[in-house]
C-alpha cells in the first residue's frame, strides 16, 4: 500500500541567521523606549520650553509611575537629567539620540508618503518601523526619497 504524499516541508532558516535576527530584534526593543522618551522630551521642550512627568505621561499614554521608572533608567544611561518635581532635560547624548530619531522618522515617513500612504497612516506606521530599520535600509529609503 502506498503512503499518501507529504506536503513539501517549509524551508528552514539557517539557525545562525535566525539567532542573529532575534538578537537584533531584542536589542531594538530595548532601545525603543529610550528613543520614544527622548524624542517626546525634545518635542515637549521645543513646544513648551520644558518637559515634565505629567506631560510625558499624557504624550506617551503611560502612567506617571511608568514615566518615573523609565526616567530613572534613562538618567542612569546618561540620556536625561531629572530633578524631583522639576523639568526633565536631555543631556548631550539624549539630544543626539532625539535628533537621530527625528531624522529616521522623517525618512520613513517620506518613503511611506512616496508610496501613496496617507499622512496619518505614514506617521503611525513610521513609529514602529523607525526603530527597526537597518542603517542599510534607511540609507536606501533616504536615497529613494532624496532625503
Amino acid at each position: 500500500m502506498k503512503k499518501p504524499a507529504r506536503p513539501p516541508a517549509k524551508p528552514v532558516r539557517p539557525s545562525a541567521l535566525q539567532a542573529e535576527s532575534l538578537r537584533q530584534t531584542r536589542r531594538e526593543h530595548a532601545s525603543e523606549t529610550a528613543e520614544d522618551y527622548v524624542e517626546a522630551i525634545a518635542d515637549l521642550a521645543a513646544a513648551q520650553g520644558e518637559a515634565c512627568v505629567v506631560d510625558l505621561s499624557r504624550r506617551l499614554g503611560v502612567t506617571h509611575v511608568t514615566v518615573n521608572r523609565t526616567l530613572a533608567r534613562l538618567q542612569r544611561e546618561g540620556y536625561v537629567s531629572v530633578q524631583p518635581y522639576r523639568a526633565i532635560f536631555l543631556t548631550a547624548a539624549g539630544s543626539k539620540l532625539a535628533k537621530e530619531c527625528r531624522r529616521r522618522h522623517g525618512i520613513v515617513v517620506a518613503f511611506l508618503r512616496s508610496l501613496g500612504i496617507s499622512e496619518k497612516t505614514a506617521e503611525i506606521d513610521a513609529e514602529g518601523i523607525e526603530h527597526h530599520v537597518s542603517p542599510e535600509t534607511l540609507a536606501a529609503l533616504a536615497k529613494h526619497t532624496g532625503k
